[in-house]
Parts: C-alpha cells; sequence; structure tokens
C-alpha cells in the first residue's frame, strides 16, 4: 500500500501512460504560474509580438462562434478558449487531464458559472480526449491550443477531437510545428517532455473527414481552422 508521501506524489503526476509534459501539469505551482506563461508564450515561441489579444481577434474572426453554439475546449488549461467562447454567449464543456489546471481555470473564471455572459457558460471536467466517450457529433466546434503537442498519442487525439464535431463544425488548431530545430529534438526526448512537433502536412492527414479551411503559421506557431464534412461515407 502507498504510504502518505507515494499518494501525494501520484495525485501531483496523474496517471501512467502520460508524457512528461502532461504529467508536469498535474502540479498546482504549474497550474498557477501558466495562464502568465501563456501571456508572453507565443510572442517568445513564434520569434516576433504576438499578444492574446492577436491570438483572440484571430480565432474569433475566423471561426466566429455565435451564442447558443456548444464547444468542446479540449485540453483547456486554464481556460483561455473556453472564456472567449463563454464571453460570445457560448456553452463550453472545457476539459483537461489535470485536476489543478480545471480548478485554476475555474478559479479564474467564475463570471461563467450558471449562465455566465449572455447566456454562455463553462462546464470543467477531468477528460482525456484521446479515450473520450462522448457522444459522435455533439459539438458545433473544438478548440486545442497547445494540447496537440503534450499529448502521448496526438493521431488519436485529433480523431477523437474531429470525431464529436458535427456535420459542419469547426475545429481550431493552435500547435508549434515542426522545424527540426535543436531545441525541439531534445524536448521531443521522453524524460525531458516527450513532447510531438508535428508538421500540418500529417495533421491534416489523420482528419480525413475535415478540410483545412485557414492555415497560417507564425514562426513555430501554427493556426488552422478544420471544418468537418457535411457528407457522410456509405
Amino acid at each position: 500500500m502507498d504510504g502518505p508521501a507515494q499518494r501525494k506524489e501520484n495525485l501531483n503526476s496523474g496517471p501512467p501512460g502520460l508524457t512528461a509534459a502532461q504529467r508536469s501539469n498535474f502540479a498546482p505551482l504549474t497550474a498557477r504560474a501558466y495562464t502568465a506563461w501563456r501571456q508572453r508564450s507565443l510572442g517568445l515561441l513564434a520569434g516576433r509580438p504576438f499578444g492574446l489579444e492577436r491570438e483572440a481577434a484571430l480565432f474569433m474572426g475566423l471561426c466566429q462562434p455565435r451564442p447558443g453554439e456548444w464547444w468542446l475546449d479540449a485540453g483547456t488549461s486554464t481556460g483561455y478558449y473556453a472564456a472567449l467562447l463563454a464571453e460570445t454567449g457560448c456553452h463550453v464543456l472545457a476539459v483537461d487531464l489535470s485536476p489543478a489546471m480545471l480548478a485554476e481555470a475555474a478559479r479564474q473564471n467564475p463570471q461563467h458559472r450558471d449562465g455566465g455572459h449572455v447566456g454562455g457558460h463553462i462546464d470543467w471536467a477531468v477528460m482525456n480526449v484521446e479515450r473520450n466517450d462522448l457522444p459522435d457529433g455533439r459539438f458545433d466546434g473544438v478548440t486545442v491550443g497547445a494540447t496537440l503537442n503534450e499529448t502521448n498519442d496526438p493521431a488519436r487525439f485529433l480523431r477523437g477531437a474531429a470525431r464529436v464535431l458535427c456535420p459542419g463544425g469547426q475545429l481550431w488548431l493552435m500547435y508549434l510545428r515542426r522545424t527540426g530545430g535543436p531545441l525541439q529534438r531534445l524536448l521531443s526526448v521522453p524524460v525531458l517532455g516527450g513532447l510531438t512537433f508535428p508538421d500540418p502536412a500529417w495533421v491534416a492527414a489523420q482528419l480525413p473527414e475535415c478540410v483545412l479551411v485557414h492555415g497560417l503559421s507564425v514562426g513555430a506557431v501554427r493556426f488552422e481552422r478544420y471544418v468537418k464534412s457535411c457528407v457522410t461515407s456509405l
């Protein structure tokens, strides 16, 4: 039987089968520091000024979420995309592997409980999108902000995200694309993060039911908007 110290370690590192980057998100300190990092990270990773306001304008301008729509924020961390959607009046299921991240997200976004802004609201839930049991075609949109780089099985993650989209639904991805640089090679080592840096062509190949409508690379940062086909296979 695990002693108290072992149980604390298990709580803060998550279940087995996760990447080192995923496990690090279970630490309450990581969750508390994440928003500050998120506010600076895109500019650092893009190699040029690129703040949250520009990211929000890009997402809102291309996806144009509408009040009453249902969205899944897959790997919500501290709820950046979930909050944008709720402020528009969308209903959001914001999921993450880390209870610490979800607790911090709920703490930072109390205004989006019980109706939120202009009818939008956020439900927070612990979930692994790679193995989700959500109904097919449940959501009008899915947002993924950098979680694709951290997930243990990115192909399965993408399939899970696409499966829950309704025909005509939108999939919004923000991730770090492959550059082949030494830092990416270092962070790909399992004990140093186990991160995956996919090529955009590889991402598209994992989404045969979706069509890439918009794609933008800003340095290593990649933004993509997919739309799920309305045509079903026989």
